[in-house]
């Protein structure tokens, strides 16, 4: 019982431990399509604690085995709290041994748990570490970055907050409440003078849901959550010496209904709403440049598309519907869909901040955009459940509203990230079947 999976890695040994030893490491590592969430990382792999919670209130705590702790070579953990321990009698030692110029990982976990139960999280551990550290790899070589980060409790955050430490940078979380370890207490009307201190750079996140129905006063909190509040932070940014801003921004920029033409960064705005905010909310990010300041920022906006991931987001949503027997098609599924993997938008975050010759917009969408008809089909192919049954296009509108319907699951964007490509960033998961295929838990082991 258990499983035993081993996997080279074109990488030292040392750099393997090392980003193992970071903080971020298990939240880069543990599935979204898994029912746990960690609350509590490990500070150290001697003897540290990671605490994951589970659905009813449950939680698995995983102590780390300081006994057969090997610096560089070996670590062990194992389910300390009951009922879990009895359960599962789950033990997981972690090897590192030098294999040729590379690292062979080698992972032995004895539990009262079959393999194929297991294989699906383990074969989405080791593309996740492969590809974490081939990314790493690929960046322009820069000092540690000290980052200050909103939003970094939400979906993105919490991954592009564990990917950046991982690689080694330092990370400030900005929260509105009270401030703990790691954190700076941030009043979006009022930023304190001193947020900002000793602060490389900003990544901007923060902001109202846009999900929900379309009505006078969420509409209200979705602009006045973004537009002013980037501004008064983007202007202390630039009046703090901080070298680089990164704000987000969204491909509703283009419109509700921007048509079978690919939409590029150099395009202008479209019509609606959404497009409106996110020509506010990209103007604001620059203020601190118009605002007298005698410091050259550089500021990047990311115009993310459907990101896609098991964890959260609209993904979830859409396998349910498909579970249930439904579709994910809404009325014909002839409009287009502009989307990206989890791990594709963080990357772009944190090449944004590490390469200064980014600049302006950039489209955080796939290369390859699809039709609704086109995803409904492939989460079905992949879920072997039947697509057939389209919901009707007033199902959105009864839950969002004819507006909220129209610029969140009815919106035509056909959206190219051209700049990225022009750069010659390489995506994870450039089709859509290979990023639903790592977040259903559908691909083999690797080794």
């Amino acid at each position: 019982m258990g499983i035993a999976a081993s996997y080279a890695l074109p990488f030292p040994r040392e750099t393997v431990w090392e980003w193992h030893a970071r903080p971020g490491a298990v939240t880069r590592l543990t599935p979204g399509f898994l029912p746990m969430q960690v609350t509590q990382e490990a500070r150290s792999l001697r003897n540290g604690v990671t605490t994951f919670s589970l659905p009813a209130g449950q939680k698995w705590v995983a102590q780390h085995d300081d006994t057969f702790y090997i610096p560089g070579t070996q670590f062990v953990d194992y389910a300390a709290n009951q009922p879990l321990k009895a359960a599962t009698n789950w033990r997981h030692t972690h090897r590192f041994e030098d294999s040729g110029e590379g690292t062979l990982l080698i992972d032995d976990v004895r539990a009262n748990l079959p393999e194929p139960i297991l294989r699906p999280a383990w074969a989405y551990r080791q593309r996740q570490l492969l590809d974490d550290l081939s990314f790493i790899d690929s960046l322009p070589e820069t000092e540690q970055l000290v980052v200050a980060m909103t939003g970094s409790s939400g979906l993105v955050g919490t991954h592009l907050r564990a990917q950046l430490t991982t690689a080694g940078h330092h990370v400030i979380q900005l929260v509105r409440g009270e401030a703990g370890p790691g954190q700076r207490h941030w009043d979006m009307d009022n930023p304190a003078a001193d947020l900002l201190e000793g602060v490389d750079a900003v990544v901007h996140i923060a902001g109202e849901s846009i999900m929900g129905r379309f009505t006078e006063e969420k509409k209200r909190k979705i602009e006045q959550s973004r537009v002013e509040p980037t501004r008064k932070l983007a202007t202390l940014a630039a009046d703090s010496g901080v070298r680089t801003f990164v704000s987000a921004s969204a491909v509703g920029y283009y419109g509700t209904d921007a048509g079978e033409r690919k939409h590029v960064e150099s395009d202008g705005p479209g019509d609606g709403f959404l497009a409106e905010v996110c020509a506010k909310w990209e103007e604001a990010s620059h203020a601190g440049a118009r605002d007298g300041s005698q410091h050259d920022m550089r500021v990047v906006n990311i115009r993310t598309g459907l990101t896609l991931s098991s964890a959260g987001g609209l993904l979830p949503v859409l396998k349910a519907s498909v579970a249930t027997g439904m579709s994910a098609r809404f009325g014909g599924g002839d409009f287009w869909m502009s989307w990206i993997a989890l791990d594709d938008l963080t990357d772009m975050y944190m090449r944004a901040l590490v390469d200064e010759s980014v600049t302006g917009p950039i489209n955080a969408t796939a290369p390859n955009p699809v039709t609704n008809d086109d995803m409904s089909a492939t989460l079905a192919r992949l879920m072997h459940r039947p697509d057939f049954l389209s919901i009707p296009r007033f199902g959105p509108k009864l839950i969002l509203g004819a507006e909220g319907a129209q610029e969140l699951a009815l919106a035509n964007q056909r959206v190219v990230p051209a700049e990225a490509e022009s750069r010659g960033w390489n995506f994870r998961y450039p089709t859509l079947e290979a990023a639903l295929r790592h977040e259903l838990g559908r691909e083999e082991l690797l080794g």
